[in-house]
């Protein structure tokens, strides 16, 4: 996925949900709901959520799921429109008014009237002014008097327990925006879930808002909460969708839209990590971890080293303040694409170089890094240049898609001959040639100028960091390319 907006055709996505639902028959597991996360335009931060809540739903395993960032067009393609049995609202016109279009609202609505569910999270709410049908959807909207007070830690109590959704929870912390003040300008009936007091102290009302609450549009079964607030530049809003009662929140709204009941308990990954599928195999990639035997070494020894890095659970750790050094892979690699998921500790810092030689005493003196960064509470984290995902202290990343602490990172790395390409959770965050103009220009600008040897090198071992900070690694793999 790129930063240009995903457009979805019937044909592809009938071949991939296809392709997802024969591997989970085969595997006797229940063939997948249909999920559509429609975003693309809000003025909070879409790009991060729309792909974290797309992974939390992925995880469970329960849910195949795609995402359009261009609604307007995938809408209005009604064969698109009937393959999902869910749509996840994850969209917002409020502050910039842009409508999906007729065809396109039409077959969104007739498909929840005919029974497509419907999770609508925290902005969402803000939408289409106007658009009776989706107010009836909604039931409460942000419209004029509503409000919030400031970001803060607060409880989300469960008040139907009975529900599907709710039945089972207690109440959870949460970190989040509280909405207050919501209207039902179409006096939509609906069902209240779930509520949280709303304090005076946090810029409030003083008394309780409702978190959670379902309706019906003819046949189809909807929940919307205001939950899930991430604005714009903030990592101290990102982990309110990160929080473990959110997710579960979201599988479990999901699941009951879609099907009218809940089989998810409460979120946990149920994926199988550290293995290539036959696709993958075929397009030339190599594991470089299994799970128990990293294909790694010491920089510029022969084994890996006796501390500091650990195999457990399936991961490959590198320890706080470990001392076992860089590590690096067994061959050398020119033109090629590197994949895997990071994890960081609070506060934690390493980084993934490339063309690294051992001519000298450290891999970064010769090879480039995609910085691997808590980035709310390491002070790289402040400046552009140092942030996750990007060409550290070069080329600062196009979007702000870093997970918090503690959540995993999809991490991929192009190189093609002078050619750099970092992803981070589904976006491409950098981009540079580096014979180009914008590349010398940031080169200067830079601490590499002192490096003679820096970024010399065509062909080289790749290396994961020893900054002294615990950092966590799964799903490592290789491919040459040509």
């Amino acid at each position: 996925m790129t930063n240009s907006s995903k457009r979805l055709t019937s044909t592809a996505i009938l071949a991939a949900l296809s392709c997802t639902c024969a591997m989970a028959c085969a595997e006797g597991a229940a063939e997948p709901i249909r999920a559509l996360i429609i975003t693309g335009h809000n003025n909070h931060n879409w790009q991060y959520t729309s792909r974290m809540h797309a992974d939390t739903l992925r995880a469970t395993t329960r849910f195949a799921v795609d995402v359009t960032d261009d609604p307007a067009t995938t809408l209005a393609d009604a064969a698109n429109v009937g393959l999902y049995q869910v749509f996840i609202l994850d969209y917002n016109d409020d502050h910039a008014p842009k409508r999906w279009g007729a065809g396109a609202e039409r077959n969104f609505a007739e498909a929840v009237a005919k029974g497509t569910g419907v999770v609508a999270i925290h902005s969402a709410n803000n939408s289409f002014r106007g658009w009776k049908e989706y107010e009836s959807m909604i039931g409460l909207m942000w419209r004029d008097g509503a409000g919030h007070g400031k970001f803060h830690e607060f409880t989300v109590d469960p008040v139907d327990t009975n529900h599907p959704v709710m039945s089972g929870l207690k109440a959870w912390s949460t970190p989040d925006e509280l909405y207050h003040g919501l209207t039902n300008p179409q006096n939509a009936p609906y069902k209240l879930l779930a509520q949280a007091m709303s304090s005076k102290e946090s810029g409030g009302t003083g008394k309780a808002e409702p978190m959670a609450l379902t309706l019906s549009f003819g046949q189809g079964r909807i929940l919307a909460t205001p939950l899930g607030h991430v604005w714009v530049n903030s990592d101290s809003n990102k982990p309110s969708i990160s929080n473990p009662g959110f997710k579960t929140l979201l599988a479990r709204s999901a699941e009951w839209a879609a099907t009218g009941s809940v089989t998810i308990e409460s979120w946990s990954d149920q994926r199988t990590h550290n293995t290539l599928t036959d696709a993958e195999k075929a397009d030339g990639w190599k594991l470089l971890f299994d799970g128990t035997t990293p294909q790694f070494r010491s920089f510029k020894k022969t084994a890996m080293p006796a501390q500091g890095w650990v195999v457990k659970n399936g991961e490959l750790i590198h320890e706080t303040n470990g001392r076992g050094g860089d590590i690096v892979t067994l061959d050398q690699y020119t033109n090629f694409e590197f994949a895997c998921e990071w994890n960081v500790a609070e506060g934690g810092n390493s980084g993934i170089m490339y063309h690294c030689s051992e001519e000298f005493n450290y891999p970064w003196e010769t090879g480039p890094e995609c910085q691997i960064l808590d980035d709310a509470r390491h002070a790289d984290g402040k400046k552009p240049k140092t942030r996750a995902g990007t060409l550290y202290d070069l080329i600062p990343t196009a979007v702000d898609v870093s997970r918090p602490a503690g959540e995993w990172n999809s991490a991929r790395i192009v190189i093609q001959g002078t050619r750099i390409q970092h992803f981070l959770n589904g976006w491409k965050v950098v981009d540079v040639d580096t014979t180009s103009e914008a590349f010398a220009a940031a080169y200067k600008q830079s601490k590499w100028p002192g490096m003679k040897n820096f970024n010399t090198k065509t062909t080289g071992y790749i290396a994961l960091q020893d900054h002294g900070d615990l950092v966590r690694f799964r799903n490592i793999k290789v491919r040459e390319l040509k």
